[in-house]
């Protein structure tokens, strides 16, 4: 169903489909990703320093949905939670919307650049480019878009990290590796459950090329490869020993989530429950991770 175009709108309306594109719950989940890399640092950071960067990860990963939900605005229309996005229901235009992303690229870049480091900044430009122009042309074209799009989804808590050290460090890069791990294992649930949706926009993923069963079983083996990473802040420094029980409890269950739905070749609602299950995962982890930092 069309809706009526934005001038013919309340402007309450029109600004809530202007947030819509940035996907505020993505976006409000890498924040929370973000702030850790600060606080773990140990290093005291001015609030000034604080607001640039929260606010300039904000605009730019905001930016770069905006960006993705005008490239896939076409095929949102055959997926039941895109459909109904400000632009697949024309409520806003394209062009409006890319404009909308220029401005919040050109405000949130400079902002992390000249408020906080050049590193943040050039994470942040790296972070935006690679998932806009890289990972989403890459959705309809191979499964291995997923790997891509890990790769910026993984840069928040180190861009944390670099804001308040300047600095790539060990540590930083651990906070990397947790996230990039954890998006594999989301992805493939997302894509198992959706995967008729998927077909019909037009976007490959790993169960659409090579089955169900090869994509239950690279879950298995993406939690496998997080459970290392996932208590390495311990060995690094970062975290204490209840943090490092919670790693594990977490990362078992996690697991053991995963190995069911292999091993009993489970369909749908499997899928729905471990894409639950690293939802919890990743909220209590991190709320973990900040509460016992060393």
């Amino acid at each position: 169903m069309v809706s009526p175009p934005d001038e013919t709108r309340s402007f309450g309306a029109v600004v809530r489909d202007y947030v819509a594109l940035t996907k505020p719950r993505l976006s409000a989940l890498v924040l929370f990703t973000a702030a850790p890399g600060m606080w773990l640092s140990g290093r005291t950071v001015d609030w000034k320093t604080f607001l640039f960067a929260m606010l300039g990860t904000a605009g730019t990963v905001g930016a770069a949905n905006t960006i993705n939900c005008v490239i896939e605005r076409e095929s949102d229309r055959f997926m039941a939670r895109t459909a109904k996005r400000p632009l697949p229901s024309q409520r806003l235009e394209s062009k409006h919307a890319l404009v909308f992303a220029l401005v919040l690229g050109l405000v949130s870049l400079p902002m992390l650049a000249l408020g906080v480091n050049w590193l943040t900044g050039a994470l942040g430009a790296l972070a935006l480019g690679s998932y806009a122009f890289v990972y989403t042309p890459l959705k309809s074209r191979t499964r291995w878009a997923m790997q891509v799009g890990a790769f910026p989804g993984a840069l928040p808590p180190l861009m944390g990290w670099t804001a308040a050290t300047g600095r790539i460090e060990l540590p930083g890069l651990v906070l990397f590796g947790i996230l990039f791990f954890w998006q594999l294992p989301h992805f493939i649930a997302i894509a198992l459950f959706r995967k008729a949706e998927y077909q019909a926009a037009g976007l490959t993923s790993l169960p659409l090329e090579k089955g169900d069963d090869t994509a239950r079983r690279h879950a298995v083996g993406y939690i496998v490869l997080l459970l290392p990473v996932s208590v390495a802040p311990y060995f690094v420094g970062v975290a204490g020993g209840v943090y490092l029980a919670v790693a594990c409890v977490l990362g078992v269950g996690f697991l053991a989530v995963g190995v069911q739905g292999w091993v009993r070749k489970l369909g749908d609602g499997w899928a729905r429950r471990l894409f639950l299950t690293s939802l919890v995962y990743l909220t209590v982890l991190f709320a973990a991770l900040g509460l016992d930092a060393r």
